[in-house]
Order: structure tokens, then sequence, then C-alpha cells
């Protein structure tokens, strides 16, 4: 059997020329392998090679025809055909090779142009056809000899395709062949997570061939063929490198379906990016369609997806020998919904303490019982800074991030209610007290200088005592100081941990308190003052705090200073 390498006139050339019967010649395989490592060779051939998958291009209504030629009967023959983006019709037929040249019996050969016309003219024993997107195949253990043809049409738009013809399917084997169970199983779903198993290619686990396993995971529906899957993505797209053993990790870092994505996340993840050389490229739209390459692992955690959201997940078995590959059954499944947060309702011109958690949001609601032209938020936030944003009847009114005590003041309206949204820090958990008002002259809240630091004076410190500054504002009010004593080794680490700007005096023991007084100045400029703490020991450390007392008694602390006594004096 031979499936030829060569265009068709030199196929017609290779038929019979003289009286007696002439086999053709049978394949070369050192010269296969070459023309098959040549990929140039059968570009835009008509001649499908025995053994190798080509690739090609169908335009819309425009029909295509190969050919090959098995010499003897009772050959084995296996054909597939993938289409890649739009569904294919393909007929596959077979006509008898003329076996004596006419010639009136005088023994001479039967002109050319005879024999091709007899070729070609002829239609053929129609196999097999078929029509669809699915990846088909024609098999058949004993193939007469003949001249094959496969005939391929697109009526629905350009498309691109794949063949593979071989007269030895049983030791080419070049598609992973699929377990007994070739469905995808969802073993695991979360919010953002979905768990997938799979059993194992047999082509991996008994004949002991290089396979890896790529998914695909998109929003739109479940691909056939991998060919399908390269066709959707960008030519300029890359695989990504398989991640380390043991870690499994998200295809979605760089483009998280619908979340913003991260500068660095390509970075952390240590995928591998595509390089452009040579020609420029124009940017292409953005495809919701993701493909990832494990390498043997038969489960993998896809994470980072969006909550109540339909996923289609497919995977393909690929022989990295060959690069050929074969689709397990997809499947889809859809997130879970995120958890419903409960709205908190404040109260006017009440003090609300919230907690949140690292990364996490809470949401609040204000609905005023009465007119109001103005409404006044105060957000005292009490470790790191956090996000606030205010929604009057679903309009976006304000996006902040607030660090320390904020007052924000926003125009009214009749009937109004406002959504409330504190997204807390990436660092660890935030704790907060919020106010909400239509009473712009009820604030529970002191006013803050912008710099809330206490300064020590290093030259008018002694053995006993140490003489400290703090800005104060136009407003009077009332300022506490509190000293306790720490160890030498006590460091800026411990101070961060003990800044909880909302902790007020009533949480210190009494014999920390050095005194009360109250302070302003109508010029800001001049609104600092000192204060002289002593009764300390030579050479100790102490730690300092500062508490601005409000009307409605609420405090807020200023920034710890930590201090030394001298040694000597």
């Amino acid at each position: 059997m031979l499936l030829l390498r060569c265009p068709l006139p030199l196929l017609l050339l290779l038929l019979p020329l003289h009286s007696k019967p002439q086999k053709l010649p049978t394949r070369d395989e050192e010269l296969f392998q070459m023309q098959i490592r040549d990929k140039a060779f059968f570009h835009d051939s008509s001649v499908i090679p025995d053994g190798a998958e080509i690739s090609s291009y169908l335009f819309r209504d425009t029909p295509k025809r190969y050919f090959f030629v098995v010499e003897e009967d009772n050959t084995p023959l296996a054909v597939t055909v993938t289409p890649c983006d739009a569904p294919l019709e393909w007929k596959l037929s077979v006509q008898e090779l003329p076996e004596e040249a006419s010639g009136e019996g005088s023994g001479d050969p039967e002109p050319l142009e005879q024999q091709k016309q007899q070729i070609t003219s002829e239609e053929g024993t129609e196999l097999f056809s078929y029509k669809g997107n699915d990846v088909e195949y024609f098999v058949s253990s004993s193939s007469p000899s003949g001249l094959y043809q496969l005939d391929l049409l697109s009526t629905e738009k350009d498309t691109h395709f794949k063949v593979y013809a071989t007269t030895t399917p049983e030791s080419d084997q070049p598609y992973p062949e699929l377990p007994y169970d070739p469905r995808i199983d969802v073993t695991s779903l979360g919010r953002t997570t979905v768990t997938l198993a799979w059993k194992s290619s047999p082509t991996a686990s008994l004949l002991r061939q290089p396979i890896q396993y790529c998914i695909v995971i998109n929003k739109e529906h479940n691909f056939k063929s991998l060919c399908a899957v390269e066709a959707k993505l960008s030519s300029d797209d890359a695989f990504m490198m398989a991640p380390k053993p043991g870690l499994d990790f998200s295809p979605f870092d760089f483009a998280h379906f619908g979340f913003p994505a991260d500068n660095n996340s390509g970075k952390e993840r240590g995928f591998l990016k595509s390089s452009k050389f040579g020609r420029q490229t124009s940017p292409k739209p953005r495809v919701d369609l993701h493909r990832v390459c494990i390498g043997n692992k038969n489960i993998f955690t896809v994470s980072d997806l969006k909550p109540d959201t339909q996923y289609y997940f497919d995977m393909f078995a690929v022989n990295t020998n060959t690069n050929m590959s074969t689709a397990y059954v997809g499947t889809f499944a859809r997130t879970k919904e995120e958890a419903k947060q409960k709205t908190v309702e404040l109260k006017d011109g009440k003090v609300t303490d919230m907690f949140i958690k690292r990364k996490g949001a809470k949401f609040l609601r204000f609905a005023p019982v009465s007119s109001h032209q103005k409404v006044t938020f105060s957000v005292h936030s009490c470790l790191d800074a956090v996000q606030i944003q205010v929604r009057r009847d679903g309009k976006l009114l304000l996006s902040q991030s607030v660090e320390g005590v904020r007052q924000f003041q926003l125009r009214g309206k009749a009937k109004a209610k406002y959504l409330i949204r504190l997204k807390g820090s990436k660092k660890g958990a935030s704790m907060l007290k919020i106010l909400a008002t239509t009473r712009p002259n009820k604030q529970s809240f002191p006013s803050l200088p912008e710099d809330t630091r206490i300064k020590a004076f290093d030259k008018l410190r002694t053995c006993s005592s140490v003489t400290v500054a703090w800005l104060g504002t136009q407003e009077r009010n009332k300022f506490c100081i509190y000293k306790r004593e720490v160890d030498d080794n006590y460091n800026e680490e411990q101070k961060k941990r003990e800044q909880n700007q909302c902790l007020g005096p009533d949480t210190r023991k009494k014999s920390e308190k050095v005194l009360c007084k109250y302070f302003h100045s109508q010029n800001i400029q001049k609104a600092v003052t000192t204060e002289t703490i002593r009764g300390l020991q030579p050479g100790k450390s102490y730690l300092l705090d500062v508490y601005v007392m409000g009307h409605g008694g609420h405090s807020v602390k200023y920034q710890s200073k930590l201090v030394k006594t001298r040694k000597f004096c």
C-alpha cells in the first residue's frame, strides 16, 4: 500500500504505461520520514501522506479534494478528519485503478490524457460521509485497492481543519487513547474554585508514551478538539508552563474573568510569556478562554473564578512525541453564589463599631426618617486604612481611603437611602467606628490635626523626666497623656501592634495616667502644646500615649511615642 507524496499530475504518471501489469512502488521509509520532517513538502498539496497529520484551510462554499492510493486489496485503513472552528461536510470514496492499457490488443499503452480522464471523471464508490463539527473517523480492517478521494466542504465560514490517514493504524496510534470512562468529574465546587478529576489515558499508563493533559476553561461552550481551541485563541498565545509538582495554580491571574488584572500576577505565578519578534501585530480582542497544560497529573483545581458563573471545562490528552491530541468528554459547572452580606442599619447620630476580615467587606444602610439638606459620615479607622464607598439610591457619591479620623459631608435628598460599603485592608483585619447623621452639630469624634505624632525633645531629656509636644486644633478639646514602662528590647514592631486608635483611656491603668488638660488655639500655626513628664527612673524606656476626647465621649489616640531617660546625669 502507498499513500502518495506527489501532486496529482505526477501521480498519474506513475500509472501503468506498458501492456504488462505493473505495481506502484512501495514507500521509501527513509525518504518519507525526511519529507514528513519538511512540513513545506505537503503545503497546499492534494495528496495525503501515510501516517502524518496535515493541516489545511477551506474557503466557504469552496470544496477541496485530496487523493491517496491503496495498491493492495485487504489493506487496513484509518482516516481521521478534525474540524477546527466550523462544521464540515466530508465524503470518502474509492475508484478502481486501471489494471491494463486498452490499445485495442496491440499492447501499446493507453494515452496519458485518456488515463487521466478515466481516473478523475468517475465518481467512484462512496465509503463514508459525515456532516458536523465532531472529530470523525473512518476505520476499515480490510480496504480494497484503488484511488481514494476525500472531498471536504464548509458551508458556514472559512475554516481550518486537519486530516490524518494511515495504512498501519494498529502500530501507529498517534492519538492518545481515551480511558473506558472519558468523562471529566467535578469533585469539588466553591464560590471561586472548581476541582476536576479524570482517568488517565491508557497510552500513558499502559503503553508508557509521554502524555500531558491540557485543560481549557471558558464561559461559552465546550470544545471538541484542541484544534478548535487554537482557532479561537490568538495565534500569538502560548501554552503556560506546567506548575511545580503538587502546586495547582490559576490560569486567571492575568485576566480575572471580569476582575481587574494584577500587573505582577504573571511574575508571581511564573507563567511563560510569549515573545514577539519581527513583524508588528495589531492588538486582538481579549478572548475569555484560557488553557493550561499540567503535565501528567489527573486532578487539578481551577481558582480565581467568579461566583455564581457557569464555566465550561475541556480536557485534552496530548502525545508530546506526535503533538496530536484526543478530547475527553467536556463538562460544565456553575460556581456557588457569593455569600449574601448582612446589611447593618445605621441609626442617626449613633456610633457603630465594625470589624472587617482581611480583604473582607461590610455593607451598611442609612435611611434618614426625616427630610434633610445634608448628611455627614464620620469614620474612625482604628488600625490600617479602609476603603469607604457611599451610594445614594444606587448612584456613587463617594469613594475614599480613610486613615485615622475622616468626616464627609454630602448633599441630602428627600426620602433618600444610603448604602455604605467598607472594604478592609490587604495587610490584616480592620477595626473602625462609623457615625452617620443629618444633624451637622452632632459630632461624636473629636477633630484632629493632620499630623498626630508626638515629638520628644532630646536636649530636654533628664534622668527622671522627658519633654514632649503635640499639635492641637482650633476646637477646644480635652487631652489626656499616659505613660507605661517597657523593656529595653521593645521595638517598633511591638509598638505597631498596639496602634489600635479606638482603644480609649478606659482600657488603661489608673497608675499610667499622667494628666489631662484642655487646649486649643484660634491660630492653627500656634496650636502646639508641650508637657514635661516627671518622676521617671534613670535609663528606663517608656511608651507615651496622648488621647483627645470628643464631645460625645469617644476618644482618638495619637501615634505612640517611645522615649528613654538618661542613665547618667
